[in-house]
């Protein structure tokens, strides 16, 4: 229970003084408390403010901590000097001499703690013991304690209170750390280690959270361009015109379908000639580049077969009309069946075996190399090739396949429903290009049929209402050059035929030499016979073939090639003798070749397209392009997923514009190459021909250039009653037969591909066509009637060429 007491006894006071109060027992205690000595309220209202976050108000806690530890300890001290004083005096205080100069301030400062009690020194026993240094300690130490204040203040503001908040936290202080003087705790290593553990932790798990978030993202953002690509490629695909709905013609419903049309021969400045009146119409309503480059040898199975699978010949395998396979041991010919027709010969996926993996029906009609039962798979409906078909008959068969029922009849049976892709070989231009020449009178007859051929099948699609239903696309392999005695080269006379084994293809010929060490030896003889001649070029095909031909790839490529210019030839002199020809002017047959350089002007082909697929403007303009690219741009037009090929092109093609009458832009015919000047012997060719490098292609074989030599006017006779450019039997000029061409290498003429059957429109042959013979004529006759022959035909071809030129306006 609570007592008064005598304020000099320090027990208990009036205003709750405690026996245990300092003020008491210790003169400095009331120092320790006064305001004007100790931190003031203000002082610490002022802490608390500034402490506006965590660390702060550690901070804060921390010097509180201190403060206290601080009172304990000096009240601690007093005490123990109290006691001190009190064994050592008995009782007697022993004023300190140095105290009496101070006694004054003293006794105020205690008035002051004791607030309304007076208090004399005299009779507080502790006076006794206070000397003029206890002033000095207490000004240390308030000094030490801001000291210490303002430095826990400074670390905070920075956030330099990591080692607080472990001690803190760890319930112990480390000797000699900015807190103060407390001593380590027992366990302070084995609680530093803890901290780092969790530390270590934590950050690993943040690093875990890390990794997971990124995946996460990762995932998301993939996901969020794969629907973007499956977006982007739909709308390429409708683009396309590859929407697999039905269209209604009003009688019948018709998806997706194209119809392809190959014109075998059709050079492309033949539309120049005004003689395609209905093809030039067709290019109005379509889109066209002004040529297409045909693939490297131009001749009619590799580019057929490249047009079918977009890969070079070099990568599908069909180097040429005939080569040699020394894998195989065995040789193709293509108007062998046998031979031609072995599915081993053909690489790569024809569109025809494309759609029909693909669940669309195809006609194939009379396409080369559709019977060789490519990858085991067969067209739909299939036309063997048939060289006596009229051109009618064709366009009847092509109207035939989309008269068949489709999915509007649910009673058709499935092997007659209308296919989707329709394909036709048109053989009749190439052939009477090497009959007669590209520049001759039976030519232009000719292109005059085709193109009344197509005007049948466009009026057909108009009468069906298919116009805008149906796509069409014309293209052509190659094109043509003329032949001439003047443009010609023995072989003979440019290498050692003793070291040769075999000879590929014709017009060029591709040297396979018995010895394989030879071959380096045949290359200098040829390189060294024709350093003069600009008209041939020599390459080996491993070493300096260009790389524009792409006909290096394939073991079926000869090793070393000799190349003419276009509308040049080389033959053998026991098949066609170059001098006594000259000398007797005799007429070198086939009068049109192919097979040069794939980038001549010569040899340029046509593509044209037209139909919903192809939303282009009215007589669009693209760039020219080469053949390769045929089979995407095909694919495309009725919604199929080509196989990997070498072309580039996609629908919808890239038009620059429209077609023109400009002469630097528009299309123009191409002259045959000049003959040689037998006034100097220079020879003069039609363009410089690139001579940029290429790796395409597998050799030709040919056991012999084909001979084709008879008096002016007569036409070839040929045994086996089909190819007219490739005649295995001719008149000489003195009405004697020459040598046999040897049968597994004979000529250019690619329109009989296996059945041997001849190529005129009407099916005739050829001796009949001509109505003339050459085997009974005498070379007294021929020889004195050959020039003025010569010259009058020459003159008459002229004389067409400027009506035709006058006439296309």
């Amino acid at each position: 229970m609570p007592f008064s007491g005598s304020p000099d006894t320090g027990i208990v006071g009036e205003k709750g003084s405690s026996l245990l109060s300092p003020a008491s027992y210790d003169d400095d205690a009331a120092s320790l408390h006064s305001r004007s000595e100790q931190d003031t309220d203000s002082e610490d209202d002022e802490l608390m403010l500034a402490a506006r976050n965590s660390r702060e108000l550690r901070a804060r806690d921390r010097l509180v901590l201190m403060e206290e530890e601080e009172m304990d300890r000096l009240v601690e001290e007093s005490r123990s000097k109290n006691n001190d004083r009190i064994r050592r005096g008995s009782n007697l205080s022993i004023p300190n001499p140095i105290g009496l100069f101070r006694r004054g301030r003293s006794e105020s400062g205690t008035r002051n703690a004791s607030n309304n009690n007076t208090y004399s020194r005299n009779s507080d026993p502790s006076s006794s013991v206070e000397d003029f240094g206890d002033e000095k300690r207490r000004a240390a130490r308030r000094a030490r304690r801001q000291q210490k204040r303002d430095k826990l203040l400074q670390e905070a503001q920075d956030g330099e209170d990591r080692q607080l908040m472990y001690e803190m936290e760890s319930g112990g202080m480390k000797d000699g750390s900015s807190t103060g003087e407390s001593s380590d705790r027992d366990d302070s290593d084995e609680l530093d280690r803890m901290r780092l553990v969790e530390i270590a932790d934590a950050k690993t798990a943040k690093n875990k959270r890390w990794r997971i978030w990124a995946i996460i993202y990762t995932t998301i953002a993939v996901g969020f361009v794969l629907l973007v690509l499956l977006a982007w490629r739909f709308s390429l695909d409708k683009k396309r015109g590859a929407s697999a709905e039905l269209v209604s013609n009003g009688t019948a419903l018709f998806g997706p379908t194209t119809i392809i049309i190959s014109l075998d021969g059709f050079r492309a400045d033949f539309l120049t000639r005004g003689l395609t009146p209905r093809l030039n119409a067709f290019i109005k309503e379509g889109v066209s580049p002004l040529y297409m480059n045909p693939s490297f040898p131009s001749v009619t199975f590799p580019n057929h077969y490249t047009l079918a699978t977009g890969l070079y010949p070099e990568a599908h395998g069909v180097v040429g009309n005939t080569f040699w396979d020394p894998e195989l041991a065995a040789d193709f010919y293509y108007t062998d069946p046998d031979k031609s027709m072995d599915p081993k010969w053909w690489n790569g996926e024809p569109f025809w075996a494309t759609a029909e993996l693909q669940g669309l029906r195809t006609a194939i009609h009379m396409w080369p190399g559709s019977e060789a039962h490519i990858l085991g798979v067969e067209p739909s409906f299939l036309d063997k090739y048939n060289g006596k078909e009229s051109l009618s008959s064709k366009v009847s068969r092509i109207l035939e396949f989309l008269d068949k029922p489709g999915m509007e009849d649910s009673e058709a049976k499935l092997e007659d429903m209308r296919p989707q892709l329709i394909a036709a070989y048109v053989p009749n231009v190439d052939g009477d290009g090497h009959r007669y020449g590209p520049n001759s009178t039976e030519i232009r007859a000719t292109i005059s049929a085709v193109d009344t051929m197509l005007d049948q099948i466009f009026t057909g699609l108009e009468e069906r209402n298919l116009t805008d239903i149906v796509n069409v696309i014309i293209v052509s392999d190659h094109g043509m050059a003329t032949t001439d005695v003047s443009r010609m080269m023995q072989i003979d006379d440019l290498i050692d035929l003793d070291k040769v084994h075999r000879i590929d293809g014709w017009p060029l010929s591709g040297i396979r030499p018995k010895n394989p060490d030879d071959l380096q030896s045949l290359y200098d003889e040829v390189m060294e016979k024709t350093r003069n001649n600009p008209n041939v070029e020599v390459y080996l095909r491993d070493k300096d073939m260009p790389e524009r031909y792409h006909f290096s790839n394939n073991d079926r490529i000869a090793p070393l090639w000799i190349i003419p210019k276009t509308g040049w030839a080389i033959v053998e002199r026991t098949e066609f003798d170059i001098a006594a020809a000259k000398e007797k002017d005799i007429v070198y047959h086939p009068r049109g070749l192919h097979g040069y350089d794939h980038e001549h002007p010569l040899m340029r082909a046509i593509f044209v397209a037209r139909g919903p697929a192809f939303p282009h403007q009215p007589h669009s303009k693209v760039e020219p392009f080469q053949n390769i690219n045929v089979y995407n741009i095909l694919c495309d037009s009725i919604g199929l997923e080509p196989r990997p090929n070498n072309g580039t092109l996609r629908l919808p093609l890239k038009t620059i514009g429209v077609h023109d009458s400009d002469p630097e832009t528009a299309l123009q015919e191409v002259p045959d190459p000049a003959p040689e000047d037998a006034a100097d012997g220079a020879i003069m060719s039609i363009l410089p021909v690139p001579s940029a490098p290429s790796a395409d292609g597998q050799g030709v074989e040919q056991p012999g250039a084909p001979v084709g030599v008879s008096p002016p006017g007569s036409e070839v006779v040929n045994n086996n009653g089909g190819d007219s450019d490739r005649p295995e039997v001719a008149s000489s000029a003195a009405g004697q037969p020459t040598p046999t061409a040897p049968s597994s290498a004979v000529g250019e003429n690619e329109n009989d591909q296996n059945q041997g059957n001849d190529n005129d429109n009407d099916g005739d042959d050829d001796d009949e066509e001509d109505g003339s013979g050459s085997s009974g004529s005498s070379s007294s006759f021929w020889d004195s009637i050959s020039g003025t022959w010569n010259w009058v035909t020459n003159k008459f071809d002229e004389l067409i060429d400027k009506i035709s030129s006058s006439g296309r306006g």
